[in-house]
């Protein structure tokens, strides 16, 4: 799984979704902005992660992320989320360089 760099700070979080709150988008392939790291926290329940060689592409990884476990998708990666349970609670808090126009201006995760 990828690491988020030492020099990136966490701009922008998004509310805790559950299976009814969380927005479609998420369930099926979408992609962070070149420059942001979006980190997938589980507060309960649990959460499977498939990430994509490009967009509609061969699937590269698949996680199971279980409560208090993380996956981290990188900047431009193909990626869904899918609920394993009806319990099951997550966030996502995203990340950018610090001194970047991205967390100066609070931009968009997304391109």
């Amino acid at each position: 799984m990828a690491n988020i760099p030492d020099d990136f700070v966490n701009y922008k979080s998004t509310t805790v979704w559950s299976k009814e709150t969380v927005p479609k988008t998420f369930l099926h392939d979408h992609n962070t902005r070149a420059g942001v790291y979006g980190r997938i926290c589980v507060l309960s329940g649990s959460l499977k992660f498939t990430g994509f060689v490009e967009r509609r592409g061969e699937v590269d990884q698949e996680v199971i992320i279980a409560p208090g476990e993380f996956a981290v998708a990188t900047p431009q990666y193909w990626h869904k989320v899918e609920f394993l349970g009806d319990d099951t609670q997550f966030k996502i808090e995203f990340f950018a360089q610090k001194d970047s126009d991205i967390v100066a201006q609070s931009l968009s995760e997304r391109d």
